[in-house]
């Protein structure tokens, strides 16, 4: 304050704003620059880019979802209703390693397909994989024309039938390919008819119970990496 009131009121002015933009660059220092990293699918879909997003600090990325539909991973214009759920579960240098956690289906899908039919069945079956993975499905099977509530049961039977068989007999990456594929609605297409001709079934949603751990998923994505480091090693030994 003595020096401030040495100074005239011009330069009172001049010092506290040097004084504010000494503190600005300090601060700019200490803040961490963001990186830019890249989403990477899990193994069952090729590992491929699903998106890019910045951060200052990879631990922040943990933990994050990112949604992609299943159009942009394999450029079937047929599944661009089929919405991917994946979340952040490790980070290794500027790619941030994700697993699948569940999908949906557009609601204009849904409102689509139920306009073309008069009675919907719906499931809602929890199911456990051949590695033991726990998943919700909710697969919905349609009519064109109202049937006997007697039917609906015996329909719904057959959907939860189809699911945990499916289930049991795959482990979780070959499960969500079946069903994403539409094996259960295909296999409850063809056992229905002997109840009623059903004209259609969807999984329209499916939600990973259990979500993978961190430190479990990185312990598994570093088995794939050595895995393909050890394939890699032997090509090398073979070629030479």
């Amino acid at each position: 304050m003595m020096i401030l009131n040495k100074l005239s009121d011009r330069y009172q002015f001049i010092y506290i704003i040097h004084i504010i933009s000494a503190l600005m660059v300090e601060r700019k220092k200490k803040k961490k620059a963001k990186e830019w990293y890249a989403l990477i699918a899990p193994q069952m879909f090729g590992k491929a880019k699903l998106a890019e997003t910045p951060a200052d600090d990879p631990e922040k990325l943990l933990g994050r979802t990112v949604e992609v539909s299943l159009q942009e991973l394999t450029g079937d214009f047929s599944k661009a209703h089929l919405k991917l759920l994946f979340k952040v579960v490790d980070v290794k240098g500027l790619e941030a390693h994700t697993a699948f956690i569940g999908h949906s289906t557009t609601t204009d899908y849904v409102k689509r397909i139920s306009r073309r039919h008069k009675a919907k069945i719906d499931g809602v079956f929890d199911v456990i994989t051949k590695d033991g993975k726990r998943i919700r499905v909710k697969p919905s099977a349609y009519t064109t024309k109202r049937i006997q509530t007697s039917q609906k049961r015996a329909i719904r039977s057959i959907m939860k039938e189809v699911t945990e068989t499916v289930a049991k007999t795959n482990n979780f990456d070959e499960f969500v390919k079946l069903m994403l594929d539409g094996e259960i609605g295909k296999q409850t297409y063809r056992l229905s008819k002997i109840i009623y001709p059903v004209k259609r079934v969807e999984v329209h949603k499916s939600e990973l119970l259990e979500i993978p751990k961190v430190e479990a998923k990185r312990e598994e994505i570093e088995e794939e990496v050595a895995e393909e480091e050890g394939e890699e090693e032997v090509a090398e030994e073979k070629s030479g």
